[in-house]
């Protein structure tokens, strides 16, 4: 069995600031993106919020079975995070600062420029417990503030890090970016976001891309720090 990168038994919010235990603080990103999804959830108000939509979009028709890809991505995304976290600190960094990169860009546009999507099915052809999920999903997630797709600039940036970690093997590496492509897929089959919010999503993730592996300072620090 591998061997966690740090000795999490000896944490301590007073070891916060100790060079093994730094990269903990990026989990506060967490705490704002959630803040900022609850207000932008709840203060916009729909009227405010510019439609999206595409003529590609009516030509996909909703499938509940892109709904287990959909949801697939929200173990994805926690067991990758969960995995670098242990494992591997400098992919953690990667992931995690890729991640709040693409969180502030979406956010800004959601704040600025509302966005909402009128795509969703009135009703379901089928009654299973793929449309039944669908159904709650719909339920609490608004479709609004939707242009960019963060479950597809996420996707994008958890097949960049699994696909730059050495010892990964090639055919877990394809698995991530397959994934990714057919995650990004899924949101528009089960009707959660428009073509257009998955295209708005890819310079979004290359933005992250750039600042996370390009020659940037930011490059410098994670690189710096995934040694410590």
């Amino acid at each position: 069995m591998k061997k966690p990168a740090v000795d999490y038994r000896e944490f301590r919010l007073s070891r916060l600031n100790e060079p093994r235990f730094r990269h903990v603080w990026l989990l506060a990103g967490w705490i704002f993106y959630f803040a900022l999804y609850f207000l932008t959830e709840n203060l916009i108000p729909a009227e405010r919020c510019h439609v999206i939509h595409c003529a590609l979009d009516d030509a996909i028709p909703f499938h509940e079975g892109f709904a287990v890809l959909y949801c697939y991505w929200y173990a994805l995304l926690a067991g990758s995070l969960a995995w670098f976290f242990f494992y591997d600190i400098r992919g953690f960094k990667r992931l995690q600062v890729y991640i709040i990169i693409t969180q502030v860009v979406a956010m800004t546009a959601y704040i600025l420029w509302p966005s909402i999507q009128n795509l969703r099915p009135d009703h379901f052809d089928r009654d299973n417990a793929l449309t039944r999920l669908m159904a709650f999903i719909y339920s609490f997630d608004t479709p609004t503030g939707v242009c960019p797709s963060l479950h597809v600039a996420y996707s994008m940036g958890i097949a960049s890090v699994w696909c730059r970690t050495k010892g990964v093997s090639p055919v877990w590496k394809a698995g991530a970016v397959l994934s990714a492509v057919l995650i990004s897929i899924s949101t528009a089959f089960v009707k959660q976001h428009s073509v257009v919010d998955i295209a708005a999503a890819i310079p979004v993730g290359l933005l992250a891309e750039y600042l996370v592996f390009g020659p940037t300072r930011l490059r410098r620090w994670i690189e710096r720090s995934g040694r410590e």
